[in-house]
């Protein structure tokens, strides 16, 4: 009944596997892939025919999770998967990447590649598995896919490269000190196509090196796609893009000059109005058979505009908005703009400016995130929004949708490095960058304004963090240029969008993505030294702004005192259903936060609060000192002494013979009920019970009385 095909190896100390014809299989391509015990299918369908009017790959990956992988039920009322959760969406971002270049040139057939987890370890992250399935399901479909591609996950522990480090290795880098990496690269055989990463300020030779080494350990798996295809791939879909030279030949000829001229315009506004302005006469030349060919003629403009602003870049060293190829554009940084929030900042490069505003709150305050490998809380997020008027345009308003997700996750993973330790800072942290203008690199005007907003906000990073987009011209002759904070038109028409961000002392985020067949050890070493360099700038720049984390907190911002207290009083000071801990908020009117270590946070905009809080606290869990002097109230007098509440709710007995140094005095004559008196703890008897003395202390001053003995009588011997 079925037709399988079955291939394994060992890979990084577990056992792959690709498996075919089982599952799936009206589909084009299906591929199950297993590393260790986790299991994914991705399946592949793409249409026979082009949707009309298209000028674009109408390619979709959608990656999922099933909760049933783990072993769980889903969360919420309904109890089924419902919207993509963040790690999905930025999975099928990462799947897409680096297999959308390898399709022919030239097809516009929808396709849909589903990435499931059907079963989840806990030690081997999916993501990996469903690239490679997904290369394998491509190659094995017929599609005309220039592939496979190979992935790989490198870590960096101990100063030695780690292929596939477990989950639990890199959940959180930032509790594991001994890990320094977390980069995902993809490629052929020849070239990588897909880096990203986020890393501890490590050096551009050791990012490098990581990347060198991730592409050297994925040859296997390359090889094992192959091997996979030779035995189970269909035949070839018979494509060939349509030949529409004469239709571009005229397009040139009719509006090479026009487009020229547009180009040499910097300004991008008037720049993108000369550009529509030559579109319009190019298409009042053609007949009105070429004009309706409307996704021929976008593709010839498209071709136009490449080649005029590549063209000028290779031979000339210039770019369209007249910087060489490692200018920085003009920066501006300016912090505390917004006179209510508890940090901000405004960054403006070029005609790309974000404004950045932090908000520092409390335990309640963060996200609790329910995923395949368990829950856990994150207390910091980086919320990234690209609204419309920021590229001049009136368009829908919704729900972030995958490039924002993505920008925000690139953002956060860039400035996760430099975070002060939660027991340094016990605040969560919520960065929102509102992008109000951009032509290219939005994401890294987000990194440099969510550094300087969070120093506005009293945040002690470690270090200052930028961040630059590299991009490239690659010409078929091999000839290549390397820019340097590049123009959404260059991100647009160029082969590459390299980011790169970092402190002084290293980088701490890399993502690239390549529009051609892979790029070279060269080129790529050659982007991170220029990167280098412009950060570098980009910090000096950010500097005359803000410099280090203020250090004073907003008068709008909560401050958040921790104490620890002995676990096992945990429960005396919650109380029962909670009672004690509210009426501590109430009373305090702080907010209290408790773990099951013991550590308490205490937050209020008032200090008064944190320590009448600190105080009730005290008094449930502290334990009184022996030799030290309190200050109590009497509040009841017996024949033999007077007991004192002298330490939270803790009363103890002073004794007649403590209270004074006469003989025969009572106790009712010496003090009143509610009178304070100042006493020393001279300890515990054996049963307990607390040893109060007030003759030993001054009651005016509180001071301890030094009292020295009587000298001892000896009798005298007389001679005689």
């Amino acid at each position: 009944m079925f037709n399988i095909v079955r291939k394994e190896i060992q890979w990084g100390g577990e056992t792959l596997t690709l498996e075919t014809g089982k599952i799936a299989r009206q589909a084009d391509g299906a591929v199950v892939a297993t590393l260790g015990e986790t299991t994914v299918l991705v399946t592949v369908v793409y249409e026979r025919q082009p949707r009309p009017g298209l000028d674009f790959f109408p390619l979709t990956v959608h990656y999922q999770e099933k909760y049933y992988a783990a072993g769980k039920i889903p969360g919420g009322f309904f109890k089924r998967e419902a919207k993509p959760t963040e790690k999905e969406v930025l999975t099928s971002r990462l799947i897409d990447r680096p297999i959308r270049p390898l399709f022919v040139s030239g097809f516009k057939n929808e396709t849909q590649v589903i990435v499931t987890v059907l079963s989840h370890d806990l030690e081997n992250d999916p993501d990996i598995v469903g690239m490679i399935a997904a290369s394998a399901a491509l190659t094995i479909s017929g599609a005309p896919f220039l592939g496979p591609i190979g992935a790989a996950r490198v870590g960096f522990s101990n100063g030695a490269y780690v292929l596939n480090p477990a989950v639990s290795d890199m959940a959180k880098l930032c509790d594991n000190p001994e890990q320094k990496l977390n980069l995902v690269v993809a490629g052929t055989r020849d070239a990588v196509m897909m880096v990203e990463s986020e890393a501890y300020e490590l050096s551009e030779d050791e990012m490098l090196g990581a990347v060198t080494f991730g592409h050297e350990q994925m040859q296997p798996v390359i090889d094992l796609i192959i091997s996979l295809a030779e035995e189970a791939a269909k035949e070839p879909f018979e494509f060939e893009a349509q030949d529409h030279s004469e239709l571009y030949a005229k397009v040139k000829s009719l509006g090479e000059d026009a487009m020229r001229a547009a180009f040499a315009i910097t300004d991008k506004l008037d720049r993108q109005a000369a550009i529509g302005a030559a579109r319009e006469s190019i298409l009042a030349g053609l007949s009105e058979e070429e004009a309706e060919q409307e996704s021929a003629v976008k593709g010839c403009f498209k071709k136009l505009e490449a080649e005029v602003l590549r063209g000028d870049v290779i031979k000339t060293g210039r770019r369209i908005d007249g910087r060489d190829l490692t200018t920085v554009r003009p920066i501006v940084s300016e912090v505390g703009i917004l006179p209510r929030t508890h940090g901000s900042a405004l960054f403006t490069r070029g005609e790309t400016q974000g404004l950045i505003v932090t908000t520092l709150g409390t335990g309640d305050n963060e996200q609790i995130i329910d995923a395949l490998e368990g829950e856990w809380r994150e207390r910091f997020m980086l919320h990234y929004n690209f609204p419309p008027y920021s590229v001049g345009e009136a368009g829908r308003m919704g729900p972030p949708g995958r490039r924002e997700v993505g920008h925000g996750k690139l953002a956060w993973r860039a400035l996760q490095a430099v975070l002060p330790a939660a027991t340094e800072f016990p605040y969560t942290i919520r960065l929102v960058s509102e992008i109000t203008e951009s032509n290219g690199s939005s994401s890294m005007a987000t990194v440099c304004g969510s550094s300087l907003s969070m120093m506005d906000a009293g945040v002690p990073l470690k270090a200052p963090v930028a961040g630059v987009a590299m991009g490239l011209i690659l010409e078929a002759d091999g000839q290549f240029a390397v820019l340097t904070d590049i123009l959404g038109d260059e991100d647009h028409l160029g082969d590459m969008d390299f980011k790169v961000a970092g402190t002084e002392n290293g980088v701490t985020s890399l993502q690239m993505d390549i529009k051609v067949a892979g790029i070279t050890p060269e080129i790529m070493s050659q982007s991170l030294a220029q990167a280098k360099d412009g950060r570098m700038h980009i910090l000096g720049e950010m500097a005359k702004a803000l410099s280090e984390g203020r250090q004073e907190f907003s008068v709008h911002a909560p401050r958040i005192e921790t104490m620890t207290i002995n676990p096992d009083k945990i429960r005396e000071v919650i109380g029962s259903g909670g009672k004690v801990i509210r009426g501590i908020v109430e009373e305090s009117g702080a907010k209290v936060d408790i773990n099951d270590e013991g550590v308490i946070k205490i937050a209020s905009p008032d200090a008064a609060c944190i320590e009448k809080a600190r105080e009730m606290i005290n008094s449930i869990v502290a334990e009184p000192e022996q030799g030290k002097i309190y200050t109590g109230k009497v509040v009841k007098i017996m024949d033999f002494g007077a007991f004192v509440n002298f330490f939270g709710k803790r009363d103890g007995l002073v004794h007649i013979s403590q209270m004074t140094w006469e003989r025969g005095a009572n106790a009712k004559d010496l003090v009143k009920e509610g009178q304070e008196v100042k006493v020393k703890l001279l300890g515990f008897d054996d049963r307990g019970k607390v040893r109060l003395s007030m003759k030993v202390v001054d009651q005016q001053t509180g001071e301890e009385i030094k009292r020295e003995k009587a000298p001892e009588k000896t009798e005298e011997k007389t001679e005689g």
